[in-house]
């Protein structure tokens, strides 16, 4: 089962049980503390926590993580992977522990056909907390569990909590036997290294409020919290390789496409050796994670989770280079993780021209430092060496890391290749000392919520910010704080460094509403800085995040901020075009096409609103004509202040999930056509957009959808793309342009014969194998032992024909059949028995475990039917005599 479809089948799950499917959050964490999303459970926790009412009683989502604490381990395990989904489903006091397990059970035992999972019902194990009885019984009463697979453990695998105070709770992990091929007996509880009772979800009865949180198990209760919530992780990416028979995460498929073609640019075969192997796994892990970092906004830089994006990059050029391969292998890889990945996320198709132009440009620039940087260390060593002490001290490591962007284990390698060793303690203090500089960055884009007190101060000693944004691009002022990264900073800052400054008076807009905040510089006498990003850390105060570039920066300066022109300009045509795509929208489609969520840039916008089912093109098309004539007629922008119920009663429209005060700013474009409450900055007159273009139209959740557009002058670019691709389809094809649709048809419509032709010879080929196979059986032991090795049988063409050649063999007497089969470099492994050889008591598992060691393999399934797979195809010749063996074994011959 493709993990696309894991994932569908548990939305729609959820979905018919009166869940709200809440659309991913982004990998970029609204959490101060985080970089990154790195749990299912992120995007509630105010809602969990009870800080904030929860808009929905039940939540069902598929979120994409990422976690890096590990990630010099990726490749060298199975298990460490950077980018994974978790699958969730979430109550805000609604269903409790028994609505939560009856729901978990039915989907992961549900049928197929039924919309299930199909997990056989005996191979599933559950943990419960010690003294959690009411878990444990509603395991063993609604999901019929055997008491002794329902096994009991400490706070340390079965108890959850923040690690701070507030709501806490026992939890129940769901675990999957694989097989007595994957270790011994005994449960969850036994399996400690979990290779064979793999877990697959965690159910959390968040029931309790704690503090005095010393450790994961010390903690003190305070009581039940007054609404109990259900909080559940599913590990979309095991589920995956469970379903879909093979080993481990690197080899599902959305992984492993990446990892087979990272093989073939470097000639190599994954499975035979371990260093290989390693290197295989890190360039799949990294080139998925990079595509959807950068799907989700992240660019490559020296800090934050920019840092983290250039290092996954980075050591997946620097593995394929150790590989052997010495050319730019990003362009190779990166549209093959999109393939992977776009059935689940169709955005990464429509922006991939971005995306593959951000990770090829690090490429490239990793392969310019790479060589900088080889000399630089090469220097080092030589240094080193002639010291008599053959170490690389840590602020040389780091230096190779800060400067020349390489990573620690590449510093390793390279330095063991050359007899050298690293001080990695004093390394990793330096990277300490720069994550928490990160941390504080990251705190500080998103709000400022560290040093509150110090902004609450601010405000009180000298009042709110003269805030001239929607008036002026230019103004005189003073800088009346420095607010440093760290407490106990330096008041002064120099070139270089990064502090958030707050002035009496500012022209920037302050990143809300879903536009991003102004770009410019701050100029003053001797001295120059650029503004990274303006917030808003309490209402009515203003900070800039600005680096020093010349001079020093020091409270009571005078200075002149001013705003980038152009950046305004393309931010304005972006936050116009949004209304202006939103009025056209509900001119098409109706009033109920109402705006839920938008973001705008400097010449792009998305937009999502509420609306079931995709646009068809018609719809496209309309939208974008009656937009694009809003453009034409150049409709009178303007701006008025107002109460909130009289903007109301005047008709403006109030977005979903923004929050108001008395006094509200109504924006107007072409007057009643468009007119809704906004606090953003706008052209004068709508022809000043240029032109909008739609660029992508997806699904956000239920009954939500999301559009996409560029404007102004990325519009034209846009626009002038496509009608060069035309040309060049036109010029390919020898066709004229008006004429391509119909030639492209009836190419496709050519090769869709062609197909069918080949789908009814490969049957016909397959029966004749079938009947030629069963007339060749042998007789072992009173049993008919058919063996075989057809050609380039995928597994489940292989399991096909194997059923086929078992009944054509008689009934009544003992029948195995054994066939393995070679495709791109593995092997496909089928052992299929009839009832009499089941009553012979022998076992299609003990078959193909058999037959699985000669090729490298392993494999399972049921007594009379079992499938696996193997990594040497060298070895399938022996793999049938074994098998034939294990059957002459078992009937004692």
């Amino acid at each position: 089962m493709q993990t696309a479809e894991i994932r569908r089948r548990f939305l729609e799950h959820f979905a018919q049980r009166d869940h709200t499917v809440v659309p991913s959050a982004s990998l970029v964490s609204p959490d101060p503390s985080l970089l990154f999303t790195v749990a299912g459970m992120v995007p509630f926790i105010p809602y969990l926590t009870g800080r904030e009412p929860a808009p929905f009683p039940r939540a069902t989502s598929v979120q994409k993580c990422v976690r890096t604490l590990d990630i010099e381990e990726v490749g060298k395990t199975t298990r460490h992977g950077t980018f994974f989904q978790m699958n969730g489903n979430f109550s805000f006091g609604d269903y409790f522990k028994e609505g939560a397990i009856q729901y978990a059970w039915e989907l992961i035992t549900g049928k197929l056909e039924d919309g299930g999972l199909g997990f056989d019902p005996d191979t599933i194990w559950a943990t419960v907390y010690l003294d959690d009885d009411e878990g444990a019984d509603a395991w063993h009463r609604i999901a019929g569990l055997p008491k002794e697979r329902i096994q009991r453990l400490g706070k340390k695998d079965n108890y959850w909590h923040t690690g701070a105070p507030g709501p806490a709770g026992p939890c129940s992990e769901i675990y999957i036997d694989r097989g007595a091929e994957y270790g011994p007996d005994g449960g969850p509880a036994v399996d400690t290294a979990g290779d064979r009772f793999l877990e697959i979800w965690n159910l959390v009865f968040m029931q309790y409020e704690i503090d005095e949180v010393r450790s994961k198990e010390e903690f003190r209760v305070l009581g039940e919290l007054p609404k109990k919530n259900i909080d559940t992780g599913m590990g979309l990416e095991r589920v995956a390789y469970l379903l879909q028979g093979v080993d481990n995460m690197y080899e599902i498929d959305e992984v492993s496409p990446v990892l087979r073609r990272a093989a073939e640019l470097a000639g190599v075969t994954y499975g035979r050796d371990h260093d290989t192997d390693v290197r295989l796994r890190v360039v799949a892990d990294h080139v998925r994670s990079g595509l959807m970092l950068i799907g989700d906004g992240v660019t490559p830089g020296n800090e934050g989770g920019g840092y983290i994006l250039r290092r996954l990059l980075r050591r997946a050029v620097r593995s394929m280079k150790l590989l052997g391969v010495d050319e730019a292998t990003l362009p190779e890889l990166l549209p093959v993780s999109r393939d992977a990945m776009s059935a689940s996320y169709p955005e990464l198709a429509t922006d991939f021209g971005r995306i593959s132009a951000v990770a090829y440009a690090e490429e490239e620039a990793f392969r310019r430092t790479l060589s900088a940087g080889t000399t630089l260390f090469d220097t080092a060593v030589k240094q080193a060496k002639a010291s008599g002490t053959p170490t690389l001290s840590g602020d040389q490591a780091f230096s190779l890391h800060d400067t020349y962007g390489f990573p620690i284990d590449v510093t390793l390698e390279m330095a063991a290749e050359q007899g050298v060793t690293v001080d990695e303690e004093g390394f990793r203090a330096l990277m300490k000392e720069q994550r928490e500089r990160a941390r504080a960055d990251a705190r500080a884009k998103r709000t400022g919520s560290v040093d509150v007190l110090a902004y609450r101060r601010l405000l009180a000693e000298h009042g709110p910010t003269d805030w001239q944004a929607y008036d002026t691009l230019r103004t005189d002022s003073r800088v009346l704080a420095l607010v440093p990264e760290e407490e106990g900073g330096a008041e002064v800052t120099g070139p270089g460094e990064i502090v958030r400054v707050v002035l009496d008076r500012t022209p920037f807009y302050a990143e809300s509403g879903g536009q991003v905040a102004d770009a410019g510089v701050l100029t003053w006498d001797g001295g120059r800085a650029e503004v990274i990003d303006v917030q808003r850390p309490v209402k009515g105060l203003v900070a800039h995040q600005v680096r020093v570039l010349e001079g020093e920066l020091r409270p009571g300066a005078e200075l002149t901020a001013e705003v980038d022109y152009e950046w305004r300009l393309s931010a304005c045509q972006a936050h116009s075009g949004t209304h202006v795509l939103h009025a056209a929208l509900r001119q098409v489609l109706g009033p109920q096409a109402l705006q839920s969520g938008s973001y705008n840039r400097p010449g792009y916008l998305r937009l999502d609103f509420a609306w079931q089912g995709a646009l068809t093109p018609q719809q496209r098309t309309d939208i974008e004509d009656v937009a694009n004539a809003a453009v034409r007629a150049d409709h009178r922008v303007t701006a008025s202040y107002m109460t909130l119920p009289e903007a109301q009663a005047f008709g403006a429209l109030a977005l979903f999930g923004e929050t108001y005060g008395e006094q509200v700013r109504v924006v107007e474009i072409g007057g009643p056509w468009s007119r809704e409450l906004c606090g953003g900055t706008h052209v004068r007159g709508s022809a000043q957009i240029g032109t909008l273009a739609l660029t992508g139209e997806s699904s956000v959740g239920s009954g939500a959808r999301r559009v996409e557009a560029v404007v102004g002058l990325e519009g034209f670019r846009y626009l002038a793309r496509e009608r060069d691709l035309v040309r060049q389809l036109a010029d390919l094809l020898k066709s004229p342009s008006d004429n391509l649709v119909e030639r492209v048809s009836g190419m496709l419509a050519r090769l869709r014969d062609v197909d069918k032709e080949l789908a009814e010879l490969r049957a016909q080929q397959s029966v004749a194998a079938a009947g030629q196979l069963a007339a060749a059986a042998k007789d072992v032991a009173g049993v008919a032992v058919v063996t075989g090795s057809p050609s380039g049988l995928a597994g489940g063409d292989l399991r096909t024909l194997a059923l086929d050649v078992r009944g054509r063999l008689p009934g009544d007497r003992p029948a195995v059949v054994l066939l393995a089969s070679e495709t791109g470099g593995k092997v496909a492994l089928v052992a299929a028995l009839n009832p009499a050889a089941l009553e012979r008591g022998l076992s299609a598992n003990d078959v193909l475990r058999a037959a699985a060691a000669p090729v490298g393999g392993r494999g399972g399934g049921k007594a009379d039917v079992a499938q696996g797979g193997g990594t040497d195809p060298a070895g399938i010749p022996a793999a049938l005599q074994a098998g034939e063996q294990a059957v002459a074994t078992a009937t004692g011959r």
